[in-house]
C-alpha cells in the first residue's frame, strides 16, 4: 500500500497521475473530499466498484451508488438533468452536496437495474485534479465514521486500518467529520434526505 503526501492547495501532478493510473488498474485509492475522506476508483470498472461494496459490506444493487465528477457537463453524461436541476446544481455547485439524479445507462454494470445515482463535485483540489487526470467519473464511498475519530480524519491511520484493502492513500491533511449534505431529484421537486455539511441555496 502507497501513502502519498499531496498538498491540499497545489496537488503534486505527478503523484494525482500515480493515483489515477492506479484506478485505471482497477485498484482503490482513498483520497480526501471537501467533507469526509473516501474510498474511490474508475466508475467504468465494475470489478473496482464490487470491491468497495464488499469493504463497505453493502450490496451494489440495493445501494445508492455516488460518482464524482469534474464539471456538469461530465454529470450530463451519467446523469439526466432537467433546467432546473441543472440550475440546482450550478448554483450549489463545487460544494458539499450528493445530489441523487435520474441516471443513465452509460454507467456499468454495478450501476444497472437503478434508477438513480448520486452525483459530486467537492470543493476539494486534491478530489478535483484527480478525476480530471483520470478521465472518467470517480465511483466514491466514504471512509466510515466510527468511534476512534481519529482513524477517521487521519491519512496516516486511515492507511493502517485499511493496509490490506486499497492499493493507496493520498494524505491530504486532517479530514473532515461531517458527511455531505443528499438531496433528492428525482421528484417534481429538490427533497433533503440528509443534512450534511453544505447549506443548500
Amino acid at each position: 500500500m502507497t501513502l502519498l503526501k499531496v498538498f491540499p492547495d497545489n496537488p503534486n501532478g505527478r503523484y494525482i497521475e500515480l493515483a489515477a493510473e492506479a484506478m485505471r488498474r482497477g485498484e482503490i485509492v482513498v483520497y480526501p473530499t471537501d467533507t469526509l475522506y473516501a474510498f474511490g476508483c474508475d466508475a467504468l470498472n465494475n470489478n473496482a466498484i464490487e470491491r468497495i461494496c464488499k469493504l463497505k459490506g453493502i450490496k451494489s444493487d440495493r445501494t445508492n451508488l455516488s460518482i464524482i465528477c469534474e464539471d456538469l457537463s461530465q454529470v450530463a453524461q451519467y446523469a439526466r438533468l432537467d433546467n432546473a436541476n441543472f440550475r440546482l446544481l450550478k448554483d450549489n455547485l463545487p460544494g458539499p452536496f450528493t445530489f441523487i439524479l435520474p441516471a443513465l445507462s452509460k454507467l456499468p454494470k454495478a450501476f444497472k437495474g437503478r434508477k438513480a445515482v448520486g452525483v459530486r463535485i467537492p470543493d476539494n483540489r486534491i478530489a478535483m485534479a484527480l478525476v480530471e487526470a483520470l478521465g472518467n467519473p470517480i465511483m466514491t464511498s466514504s471512509v466510515p465514521i466510527d468511534d476512534d475519530m481519529d482513524y477517521t480524519i487521519e491519512p496516516e491511520l486511515i492507511a493502517e486500518r485499511y493496509d490490506a484493502d486499497v492499493e493507496m492513500v493520498i494524505d491530504g491533511g486532517e479530514g473532515g467529520i461531517e458527511p455531505s449534505t443528499v438531496v433528492d431529484c428525482t421528484a417534481d421537486e429538490p427533497e433533503i434526505i440528509r443534512q450534511g455539511r453544505g447549506e443548500l441555496c
